[in-house]
């Protein structure tokens, strides 16, 4: 994991201005942003801490994505946040066993909160950090006070199986080649799984999401999960259910990760569930339109 970091050419938060104008936020008003390190007993865990004084609000970012991710819906939200880079992914440390599956993510992220002395906070999950929101409200009381989980539920795997890839938009990458010849090829590849993003847009993430090799190639700046059945986060029904905090679902108009079929099921495990939808927006609804999420996470995330 060394060579040449893109995000660090010009810092690695020289970008934020481009996010910035997507959410109408001037580009003077940007709120100060640093990088933090805590170590737990499974490694070490990378998060991006924005703003001046206690977090008020925890995000968890998706299976090969990081804490960038955030930047823009981050900015729009104004509020002092924590986004964290999940184990294997980001700057965080890759696991030997490569399990990052939501539980195993859980322990290892109520352990980076404690040591960053953050807890009883909202936290916003999508897809792995999703699931990985609702494996640590369950499993690790206080430490969420509520929990918007984004476009995804445990019958995820199931519902990916019958997928084609141009359903799975960008998650396509995790399971396409490990190296490339130079980051365009990288931006390339991406742009061509996100229509529904801009240029821009698709060129950050893959700026924030990529390491060039000690030979000169480039690769992810994720480590690949082990294979997992289609049933592996099944369990976490019973964890939706289990968890004493009120749950928003926000999905994605043109996602196909949730069905109508997995929104009954999370009513029917919890009964008052907020769901809304983003028209317009791929699975990855904090990139596709950062706008309406932002919107709709201010309704979620205010008091009372």
């Amino acid at each position: 994991m060394t060579g040449q970091d893109p995000s660090t050419i010009d810092g690695e938060f020289a970008l934020l201005r481009e996010n910035a104008d997507e959410v109408g936020v001037p580009g003077d008003a940007l709120p100060t942003v640093r990088r933090t390190t805590t170590t737990t007993a499974s490694g070490r865990v990378s998060a991006l801490r924005w703003g001046e004084g206690p977090p008020r609000v925890v995000f968890l970012h998706g299976g090969g994505q990081n804490a960038h991710t955030w930047d823009t819906v981050v900015l729009g939200l104004g509020l002092p946040a924590l986004a964290v880079d999940l184990p294997g992914h980001g700057h965080s440390d890759w696991r030997e066993d490569r399990d990052y599956s939501p539980g195993t993510n859980a322990a290892t992220v109520a352990a980076a909160l404690a040591a960053e002395s953050v807890s009883g906070l909202p936290v916003v999950g999508m897809s792995l950090g999703g699931l990985t929101a609702i494996a640590l409200a369950a499993h690790f009381p206080g430490t969420a006070s509520r929990l918007v989980v984004v476009d995804v539920t445990p019958s995820v795997l199931a519902r990916v199986e019958g997928m084609t890839d141009a359903q799975r938009g960008t998650t396509a990458l995790v399971g396409g080649p490990d190296t490339f010849d130079d980051l365009e090829t990288m931006v390339a590849a991406a742009t061509a799984t996100a229509p529904q993003r801009s240029p821009a847009s698709v060129r950050r993430g893959v700026v924030h999401n990529s390491r060039q090799l000690p030979d000169g190639r480039w690769a992810w700046r994720y480590d690949r999960p082990r294979a997992m059945a289609p049933d592996s986060f099944a369990r976490l029904w019973d964890d939706v259910a289990a968890t004493p905090v009120p749950m928003t679902l926000i999905r994605g108009g043109e996602s196909a990760f949730v069905g109508d079929e997995d929104v009954a099921e999370f009513r029917r495990r919890r009964p008052g569930l907020t769901v809304e939808v983003v028209d317009g927006a791929g699975h990855s609804v904090q990139s596709d339109r950062p706008r309406e999420l932002t919107a709709l996470l201010r309704t979620a995330l205010a008091p009372g």
